[in-house]
């Protein structure tokens, strides 16, 4: 086999016309005509056509080869002026079979969204050489590039935060981790890098951001996992506009480098009341059904949001989290609008507290959430006292917090983009999973991966725990 100083990439066989070239790839077609064997060798950058002279007649698609062979032009009235390589073909003289590829267990042609979704995770990576799932991931790749690029324009210090962390009150369950060297406590995966970002700024990064993995123990639905990822940013000295206008214009570069179509080059602005007399709900599409058809992106600001909601009985964490029948709508650690500082800080009028909280919505999807941010450790103490919480239990949990805004931390405010949603949108895509390399099955199993699974005694026992039977189980 021949090192990467002397591969050509299908797609630069184009400007090799006459020369011999050295190609590897996957086998994506083959057809046999007698003594000549045309086959289709896709790398990643394109397919081409190639063509054997009593040879080849053994391969099977999906197979890896390398051939060597020489570039040709095809005739005029053989070119294919529907395929990008349609003017090219290359001569095969020699070639070698670098990994033979058994009957596939799932077809990789076609866009795969006829094969049950169970079986297409167990295979990802066969899914994945499909030409809709590969432009999905190279057009999130390059639509996160680009967004770094801007916030490093910005003077943004990108800094990554713990995985392992402290419980805290963050809207969801976590996941837990036992630790080996002290029996019978446990680290949290981090649902977010919120409270580490906020100690930044205490820190006097005064713009960080971060391409963070969030892990959330929720109740699953068809079209959300346990993780996800998020571009996480926040700004010292600022005020709600600043963080608006930062984000909005470092959206429009990112979406302008990835060839997306904007309906607004200045994101409208609802407030949240607003938004629900009109639309019925937070998140709406605000595009006509021509923009719809063309794949427009409709970004829109909502803001004004209620600080704290009464507690929805049915979901569990709200039940946890809100322990005097309020819990908040959006963030804990944000800060009520000035005007609303003084009945905040005395747990009057709740239900009228508004909260400088801001929300980004695009094409009836929830793009991003943010705030200014409470620094005043009196306006956090409040907010999980009108919660419900004593003063042990807010020291217990964000007690660091709380020590951290008496040392000097400046007035800050951010946001956080969910990267899986946009990517989805930009792809033209309807589900999360279009746009994840590897998401998690509707039933929170991985992919590829058999997991959630049992661990053996041995490690139960290095970490202080003993598995109990279900009730159920104890029944039967």
């Amino acid at each position: 086999m021949h090192g990467i100083t002397d591969r050509t990439l299908v797609l630069e066989t184009l400007e090799k016309i006459g020369e011999e070239v050295i190609l590897q790839g996957w086998v994506e077609t083959k057809r046999d005509h007698g003594k000549l064997t045309f086959i289709d060798l896709r790398d990643r950058s394109g397919s081409v056509q190639c063509v054997g002279f009593q040879m080849m007649g053994e391969l099977t698609t999906e197979s890896v080869i390398e051939i060597k062979g020489l570039v040709k032009a095809r005739p005029e009235r053989m070119i294919n002026s529907d395929q990008k390589m349609g003017a090219v073909e290359i001569e095969v003289t020699e070639y070698e079979v670098l990994n033979k590829a058994k009957e596939l267990p799932i077809p990789v042609s076609g866009d795969g969204k006829e094969i049950h979704e169970e079986v297409r995770l167990k295979y990802r990576y066969l899914d994945l050489r499909r030409p809709r799932m590969n432009m999905a991931l190279r057009k999130r790749s390059q639509f996160i590039q680009a967004l770094r690029e801007y916030l490093f324009k910005e003077d943004f210090v990108e800094v990554e935060t713990p995985m392992l962390t402290k419980s805290t009150k963050e809207g969801a369950r976590d996941f837990i981790v036992p630790s080996r060297f002290q029996e019978g406590k446990f680290y949290a995966l981090p649902q977010s890098p919120q409270q580490y970002k906020q100690l930044l700024m205490t820190a006097g990064i005064e713009r960080y951001f971060q391409v963070a993995r969030c892990i959330r123990d929720e109740d699953l639905r068809a079209d959300r996992g346990f993780e996800f990822t998020q571009l996480d940013l926040e700004m010292s000295f600022v005020t709600q506009e600043d963080v608006m206008n930062t984000v909005e214009a470092m959206v429009k570069h990112a979406v302008s480098e990835v060839g997306g179509v904007l309906k607004d080059q200045s994101f409208p602005v609802f407030n949240y009341k607003d938004a629900i007399e009109k639309y019925g709900a937070d998140k709406f599409d605000i595009r006509t059904e021509e923009e719809k058809e063309a794949g427009v992106l409709a970004f829109a600001w909502v803001v004004s949001f209620p600080f704290f909601k009464k507690v929805d009985s049915t979901d569990a964490a709200e039940v946890l989290d809100g322990k005097s029948g309020w819990t908040f709508t959006h963030n804990p650690f944000s800060t009520p609008i000035a005007e609303h500082v003084e009945q905040h800080l005395k747990g009057e009028n709740i239900g009228d507290i508004v909260t400088a909280q801001y929300d980004l919505v695009c094409n009836g999807y929830e793009a991003g959430g943010g705030s200014i941010r409470a620094h005043n450790p009196e306006v956090l103490k409040s907010t999980f006292k009108i919660m419900g919480y004593t003063d042990e239990e807010i020291q217990d949990g964000v007690g660091h917090m709380l020590e951290a805004f008496e040392v000097g931390t400046p007035p800050h405010g951010g946001i956080a983009l969910g990267l899986d949603r946009l990517a989805m949108i930009l792809a033209n895509e309807t589900s999360l999973k279009e746009a994840i390399a590897f998401p998690m099955t509707s039933s929170g199993r991985t992919a590829v991966m058999d997991a959630p699974s049992p661990v053996s005694a041995e490690q139960l026992k290095e970490l202080h725990i003993a598995v109990a039977a279900s009730p159920k189980k104890k029944a039967k």
